[in-house]
């Protein structure tokens, strides 16, 4: 995280803050406060903390309301007392940290609230931006979602394009045993491939971009055996509806993809010497 931030406030800050360095004393320091102008879920205090930290190593960043709690407009997110310089000089990074990352948490709350109460867990992809996979998914959890792989290493998951490739589904995942003892999970398009990946006894099935109407048959077929994942062009309102057809996940690209980060600002509360 630490060599993370600092190649964040190096592509911000090359060689200088021309304006904060020419206005604001060296040792001046000032108290701030971070903001909420919308409603949001909080995501994103350590990084935020670690910015100031790294331009003012005895910085006091105290997070008012909790990674994973609900803030409303008005309330305040977070007190700093650090120097002047690091506070404007850093104020752009930790802000698009926190407000991403709020984003993220507010868009994964939206779906966990949907399906509330039966059951199913709500799962991020590897929709991530490149570089910012673990903090997005950090996201996530304080979201109240799940963490589906976090990569290609730790999870086998057959796609349409490996079992072409492979010839079949039986192929496919008869070829990951012989070189891996990890969870199987196959990603089928029709009720022939279910039924073969059934009787492979692998971990998961994934059903992607399956009508409404055919899951319903599907988790019948299945008859509880093997958990069941959901996914493509998923909805607040699509993930509410098929929640209570007995499927186990319902995974969810566009709460890393296509989120909105939360509106968030920083001001000066008192200034010091």
């Amino acid at each position: 995280m630490e060599e993370r931030i600092r190649r964040f406030l190096a592509e911000d800050v090359g060689p200088g803050d021309i304006t904060t360095d020419a206005i604001v004393p060296a040792e001046h320091t000032s108290h701030a406060l971070i903001i909420a102008k919308e409603e949001c879920v909080i995501a994103g205090h350590e990084f935020a903390r670690e910015v100031f930290l790294t331009l003012d190593p005895v910085a006091s960043y105290e997070d008012l309301i909790k990674d994973g709690l609900a803030a409303h407009r008005g309330e305040v997110v977070a007190r700093l007392i650090a120097r002047t310089r690091a506070i404007l000089t850093g104020e752009r990074s930790a802000l698009n940290i926190l407000q991403r990352l709020s984003g993220i948490a507010f868009a994964t709350r939206r779906f966990v609230d949907a399906v509330a109460g039966t059951g199913v867990r709500i799962l991020d992809t590897r929709k991530t931006s490149p570089g910012l996979r673990a903090m997005e998914k950090y996201a996530v959890l304080m979201g109240g979602g799940e963490n589906h792989r976090f990569g290609l290493f730790d999870m086998a998951l057959v796609k349409e394009n490996h079992i072409a490739i492979a010839g079949s589904i039986g192929a496919a995942v008869e070829r990951i045993r012989r070189e891996s003892d990890c969870a199987i999970e196959v990603e089928v398009k029709n009720m022939e491939e279910l039924k073969e990946a059934k009787e492979q006894g692998v971990e998961r099935i994934m059903l992607d971009n399956w009508p409404d109407e055919d899951i319903d048959k599907a988790v019948a077929l299945v008859g509880g055996a093997i958990p069941i994942e959901v996914s493509g062009n998923m909805t607040v309102e699509r993930a509410s509806r098929i929640a209570g057809t007995g499927i186990d996940f319902i995974s969810v690209g566009s709460i890393t993809h296509s989120f909105k980060s939360a509106d968030l600002s920083l001001l000066i509360e008192e200034r010091g010497k």
